[in-house]
């Protein structure tokens, strides 16, 4: 059991208060928390600093904290892969500085680059053993031009950091603790 000074952890004292909705709460106030403060950061840069991936981040991270695929080191290897691929496939199929899908439609090009990016990012975290599934909307994201230009891309990442970090810290605050091991 996790815990802090001889206590349950704050996720496990809610969730045996309040069963399901207690852990609902938790994971909904925290991940709040994280996603209007990311936001919020963006807002003040002008820049992306929120975007449909780090949705499925917090939700692992403040929900499901003792499953692998949860890990800090999961998700940051997930989406840095995810963008690495996604890179790669935008330029691999020619689709680098045309309009982003959303906007411009779908085409071969987009639709190649997104279902090999994901396919790209599946397998490498596979292999690696570092699962994190919301790294596959990550690589949509940059493979569908949506974010893809090198400062969005660095804003993503910051994003992304800040996110992993924040939402750990907080966990570790509230007693939450990783099982052993890296990945």
């Amino acid at each position: 059991m996790s815990m802090r000074m001889g206590r349950p952890s704050v996720l496990k004292r809610v969730t045996r208060a309040g069963g399901q909705a207690g852990a609902g709460a938790y994971t909904a106030v925290l991940s709040l928390v994280v996603l209007g403060a990311s936001g919020a950061i963006g807002i003040a840069l002008t820049s992306p600093w929120l975007f449909p991936s780090l949705g499925p981040t917090v939700m692992l991270i403040f929900g499901s904290p003792q499953e692998k695929a949860s890990r800090p080191l999961n998700a940051a290897v997930g989406h840095a892969v995810a963008i690495v691929a996604g890179l790669i496939c935008l330029y691999l199929f020619g689709m680098a500085g045309k309009p982003p899908a959303p906007v411009g439609g779908p085409t071969p090009g987009y639709v190649l680059a997104g279902a090999v990016s994901v396919a790209l990012t599946a397998f490498v975290l596979h292999v690696v053993k570092l699962p994190h599934p919301p790294a596959g909307a990550t690589t949509l994201i940059v493979s569908l031009g949506i974010i893809a230009t090198p400062p969005g891309i660095l804003s993503m990442a910051a994003a992304i950091a800040f996110t992993i970090v924040a939402g750990w810290g907080i966990n570790w605050l509230l007693g939450e603790r990783l099982r052993r091991g890296l990945g």
